[in-house]
C-alpha cells in the first residue's frame, strides 16, 4: 500500500495539479479572463442568492393546451370525414370532447375512420394501454371523441418541454450570464437569472407567446360595421398593438406563419430612420410569401403578433427574395425585443408569472461574506483539531484537505457550475467528510500499533484496512447526494452537486494523495515509531 512507482506518483501529482489549476480563472477579473483562450475561460458562476438577480416562476395555461387539443381534433375530424366522403352535421367542440353527427347508414364507417385518429399514449413506446382519444357511439348517429386526462397531462408535459427550450433561447438572447431554467412540477417553469436586477424586460420577453402570422386584410367590410356584428365568417376583428387601438378586419387564413422565419434582426429604416425589424424566411416560407404577395398586389396584408396587428402595409409589388421588414412605430428597445421573440420562436401555450422575486446585490454580498466566514471558521477548527490530535500526520491531512477543496473549485469551474449558498454549505461539509476519512485511517493505524505491529507495518495496514469502511460511508453519502440532485430543485441541487464532487475528490485525496505523502515520509525517515 505504501509503494508507488515513479509514474504512478507523477500521475497523482499531475492530476491534482491540473484540476487545481482549473480554479485559477476565478481569481482574475472577468474582463481579463475573456482575453484568454476559450478553453481557459471556464469559471464558477455565482448563483442568484450570491450575486443577486431575478427569479420567476411561470405556469403554463392548461386550459389553453386543452382547448388547442380539442380544436386540433375537430379539424382532424372534419378532414377525415371529408376525405372519406361521409356527410356530417353539428360538428362542435364541447368542454371535454368533440361531437359530430352522421347518418345511421354511415355510422360504422365513420366510427372506423375516426378511431384511426386514436394512437397509443406515448407513441410507439406506449405500453400503458391508454390511448390519446376515446371514440364512442353516443346514440342517434352522434359520435363523441373524448380526450382522457392522461392524454391531456402528456400534452402539457410536451408543452412544458418545448416551452423550456424557447424560454432558454429568449433568455440567452438577453446576454445574461448562465441562467437557470428548469421544469418544476407538472406545469411550471423556474427561471433564475443571476445579475439581472430589473426583471421588467425579462417579464416582457417571457410573457408574450410571440405567435406571428402574415394574413390578408379583409377590405370588403369596413371595421366599424364589423365591430357592429357584421363580420364575414372567414374573417375576424383584431386591434392594433399601438395606442390608440385601431380595429382591423383580418382574414382567418394564415398565409405564412412565424414558424417559417429563420432570422430576425433589429435595425433602422434607411429612408425614415425609424427602428424596424428585418426578417428572413426559410425556403418554404419564401415560396408561400412570394405566392401570396404575387396574388395580392395592391391589397393590404397584416402582420399579426399574439392576435394584435403590428403593421398593415399595402403590397406594392411581389416580394420574392424571402426577406422583408416590419415597421410599427417601434422604440429601439421594442424592436430589439421583437427580434428576440421572433428568433426564439413562439411559445406553444401562454405562460403566466405566478411568483416573482428580485434579490439585490447587497443581500447577495451579505450571503457571500457569511458563507466565507462559516467556511473560514469551520476550516480553522478542523485544522487545529487535526494538528492537536495527530501532530505530524495532522499536517499531512491538512495539506490533503486544502488540495481537496482546491480540486472541488477546479471541477466546479471546469463544469461551469453555479455556486449557491447551499453549495458553499456542501463544500464546508465536504471538509468535515475529508477529515473524517483521515481520522478513520489514523485511528486504524493506532489500533495496529497497539496490537504490536512495527511503525511501517502499522501504517500500511491502517491504510489497507480502513479502505472498505471509507468507501462504504462515502458511497452511501454519494447516493444520498445523487437522490437530492435527481428530485431536488434550485439550491438543493447546488448543495447536491458540491457534495457529490466533494466526495469524489475526498476519496481521491484520502487514498492517493495522503498515502503518497505518508509514503514519501516513510521512505525519507524510515521511522521506528509513528508520531500520531
Amino acid at each position: 500500500m505504501l509503494y508507488f512507482t515513479r509514474w504512478k506518483a507523477l500521475g497523482i501529482i499531475l492530476t491534482a495539479l491540473v484540476v487545481c489549476l482549473c480554479a485559477v480563472p476565478n481569481f482574475f477579473p472577468e474582463a481579463k479572463v475573456k482575453t484568454w483562450p476559450a478553453w481557459a475561460q471556464r469559471r464558477l458562476v455565482l448563483g442568484l442568492d450570491l450575486q443577486g438577480g431575478s427569479y420567476l416562476l411561470l405556469e403554463v395555461d392548461s386550459n389553453y393546451v386543452k382547448k388547442e387539443k380539442l380544436d386540433q381534433i375537430r379539424d382532424d375530424v372534419r378532414r377525415t370525414l371529408r376525405d372519406a366522403k361521409i356527410g356530417y352535421t353539428g360538428l362542435a367542440t364541447r368542454p371535454d370532447s368533440v361531437e359530430v353527427r352522421v347518418k345511421d347508414t354511415d355510422l360504422q364507417n365513420a366510427l372506423g375512420k375516426l378511431r384511426e385518429l386514436s394512437q397509443p399514449l406515448g407513441g410507439l413506446v406506449g405500453s400503458s394501454g391508454q390511448r390519446t382519444l376515446e371514440v364512442s357511439d353516443a346514440g342517434g348517429g352522434l359520435i363523441r371523441l373524448s380526450v382522457p386526462q392522461a392524454a391531456i397531462t402528456d400534452r402539457i408535459r410536451q408543452t412544458i418541454e418545448q416551452s423550456i427550450q424557447i424560454v432558454e433561447r429568449r433568455v440567452n438572447e438577453l446576454g445574461t450570464v448562465e441562467p437557470l431554467i428548469q421544469r418544476q412540477g407538472t406545469d411550471r417553469i423556474l427561471v433564475q437569472v443571476p445579475g439581472l436586477q430589473d426583471p421588467t424586460q425579462l417579464k416582457n420577453i417571457l410573457g408574450k407567446t410571440a405567435k406571428m402570422e402574415f394574413r390578408m386584410v379583409d377590405s370588403t367590410v369596413p371595421p366599424d360595421q364589423a365591430q357592429a356584428g357584421r363580420v364575414p365568417p372567414d374573417s375576424e376583428v383584431l386591434m392594433s398593438s399601438t395606442s390608440p387601438k385601431i380595429p382591423y378586419v383580418i382574414k382567418k387564413q394564415v398565409l405564412v406563419s412565424g414558424g417559417d422565419l429563420t432570422d430576425a434582426q433589429p435595425g433602422f429604416d434607411q429612408r425614415s430612420g425609424e427602428p424596424i425589424v428585418s426578417f428572413r424566411f426559410n425556403s418554404a416560407g419564401s415560396r408561400k410569401f412570394a405566392q401570396a404577395t404575387l396574388e395580392n398586389v395592391g391589397q393590404p396584408f397584416a402582420i399579426v403578433l399574439d392576435n394584435e396587428v403590428i403593421s398593415a402595409p399595402v403590397i406594392r409589388e411581389p416580394i420574392t427574395g424571402g426577406s422583408g421588414q416590419i415597421s410599427g412605430n417601434f422604440t429601439v428597445q421594442a424592436a430589439n425585443d421583437l427580434a428576440i421573440l421572433l428568433r426564439a420562436g413562439a411559445l406553444p401555450a401562454p405562460l403566466t408569472i405566478i411568483e416573482e422575486r428580485t434579490v439585490g446585490p447587497g443581500l447577495g454580498q451579505d450571503s457571500i461574506e457569511k458563507g466565507e466566514l462559516a467556511a473560514y471558521v469551520g476550516s480553522i477548527m478542523v485544522i487545529v483539531f487535526m494538528l492537536v490530535t495527530y501532530r505530524l500526520f495532522g499536517v499531512f491531512a491538512n495539506i490533503a484537505v486544502a488540495i481537496n477543496v482546491a480540486m472541488i473549485f477546479g471541477l466546479l469551474s471546469l463544469l461551469n457550475a453555479t455556486l449557491t449558498l447551499p453549495g458553499i454549505a456542501g463544500i464546508v461539509l465536504t471538509v468535515g467528510i475529508a477529515v473524517d476519512s483521515n481520522v478513520l485511517i489514523y485511528e486504524r493505524i493506532r489500533e495496529e500499533l497497539r496490537g504490536g505491529r512495527n511503525a511501517i507495518s502499522a501504517i500500511d495496514a491502517g491504510f489497507k484496512r480502513a479502505l472498505a469502511t471509507i468507501l462504504d460511508s462515502n458511497i452511501t453519502t454519494f447516493i444520498a447526494a445523487a437522490v437530492l440532485f435527481y428530485i431536488g430543485t434550485g439550491p438543493v441541487r447546488g448543495f447536491a452537486v458540491t457534495l457529490g464532487i466533494g466526495i469524489i475528490t475526498t476519496v481521491f485525496t484520502a487514498f492517493t494523495l495522503t498515502r503518497l505523502i505518508v509514503a514519501w515520509w516513510v521512505r525519507w525517515k524510515r521511522p521506528q515509531s509513528v508520531p500520531i
